[in-house]
């Protein structure tokens, strides 16, 4: 928690509510890292054997900083240092015979469970749907698998897996080039997403009914709705090119050109701004060319017109090329590299993206990472002052001190390898 977190007393928005997170890697541990965010408890399990694969992702951050390898027993990685944070952390060995009644005893306590194991897994583990619903008829309990609750998955379904099956990868890039991944993983973070949406829809709905129930996302479907946002069909139909690199040219001018230090980003999609556009490249007459006179015609003449735009703002440094267009009023961007744009003053003041650093080494790096982007005009966002550092971290906590087990059963499930 931040020094402005623990200034602000407003209350978060989920505050009240315990999540039991069964999930790893990145689509799952991305959900309930929301909603920690937002105020629930989250209690994360892991297996006592080995955990979160994230702990094993680098790189690495510890009393050398940040490293490729592992150097040390308590570097961290920088993935599980993000996704575990505002988590407790509990062990617990799904294998184990004790495991089942273990989980019936955490989903009492709950409201919500999130799972990300291949389609099936939990069922067969004994901690899906039907296994908490028996215990706790109230529990919104949120799957997020490749293809769907039920769906034969085949091959794991893994981010690049999906951007490959959705056809995402041949949204980017130019008429001629490869396919192309998309550079974040975008169907592991858009399923949490959606599933946190269907968490608090099903949270309302238990509101008026008392009823829980299973939300259902998989990552194909969630990444496969937004590429669906554009119709590639009717482009085919049209004639029009569906790749055109770094520029759109059904909306042209529209995109990103180079400078002579970088790129920009300049959106001139109505007359006006086209005309803004003109007159920042001292080139008015362009305006009344019959190919760009109008909005149709540079669409259809986009091919003629953008090497114009990259020919005048190829010479030009990239603050020149936004001084000129922003006096004009043409909405105009730098291309920024990520390192840049997570520190952005607007987005850190908003908690949109946050710093970590390793508990046991504050000074060594501070490092930017994901925050919560909602802001709420009488609630606020945050995460708890926990991580898990070590498997297991908050047992004593959460067995004893929540479910009210003896420190003696604690210790017989930890020397039986339940926990």
């Amino acid at each position: 928690m931040t020094d402005a977190d623990a200034a602000d007393t407003r209350a978060r928005p989920l505050e009240g509510l315990t999540v039991i997170d069964l999930t790893r890697a990145l689509a799952g541990p991305y959900a309930t890292l929301l909603l920690a965010g937002l105020g629930a408890t989250v209690i994360k399990v892991e297996d006592p054997r080995g955990g979160d694969l994230a702990r094993e992702n680098s790189p690495y951050v510890g009393r050398d900083g940040v490293g490729v390898e592992k150097r040390h027993d308590d570097d961290l990685s920088i993935s599980h240092l993000t996704r575990a944070r505002g988590k407790h952390g509990v062990s617990l060995n799904l294998k184990h015979p004790q495991a089942r009644e273990i989980f019936a005893d955490l989903v009492r306590k709950a409201d919500i469970v999130v799972e990300n194991f291949t389609s099936g897994t939990a069922d067969r583990l004994g901690v899906g749907y039907e296994a908490a619903k028996a215990v706790n008829p109230g529990i919104v309990y949120c799957s997020l698998s490749g293809f769907g609750a039920g769906v034969a998955e085949g091959s794991k379904a893994m981010d690049v897996l999906i951007q490959a099956l959705s056809g995402a990868m041949y949204t980017s890039g130019g008429p001629n080039d490869p396919p192309v991944r998309i550079g974040i993983p975008m169907a592991d973070m858009l399923a949490p997403m959606f599933g946190v949406i269907g968490i608090l829809a099903a949270l309302e709905q238990r509101r008026r009914t008392g009823e829980g129930q299973q939300v259902d996302v998989s990552m194909l479907g969630a990444l496969t709705s937004f590429v669906a946002i554009e119709n590639w069909q009717a482009m085919a139909l049209a004639g029009m090119e569906a790749r055109t690199g770094l520029t759109v040219q059904r909306l042209s001018p529209f995109g990103v050109f180079r400078c002579l230090d970088g790129y920009v980003s300049i959106v001139a999609v109505h007359e006006g701004l086209a005309r803004g556009l003109f007159r920042a490249m001292d080139n008015e007459a362009l305006g009344e060319d019959p190919r760009y006179a109008t909005r149709d015609r540079r669409v259809a003449n986009a091919a003629q017109l953008e090497p114009l735009i990259e020919a005048w703002s190829s010479q030009l440094p990239t603050d020149e090329v936004v001084r000129r267009l922003e006096a004009q009023g043409v909405p105009v961007a730098p291309v920024r590299h990520p390192v840049e744009g997570l520190k952005d003053p607007r987005v850190v003041a908003r908690g949109e993206t946050a710093a970590i650093t390793h508990p046991a080494y504050p000074d060594a790096e501070e490092l930017m990472t994901a925050g919560v982007p909602i802001q709420f005009s009488q609630g606020r966002t945050g995460f708890d002052d926990v991580l898990p550092v070590a498997i297991g971290e908050h047992n004593q906590a959460i067995y004893r001190d929540v479910l009210g087990y003896s420190d003696e059963q604690v210790q017989s499930l930890i020397q039986a390898g339940a926990i």
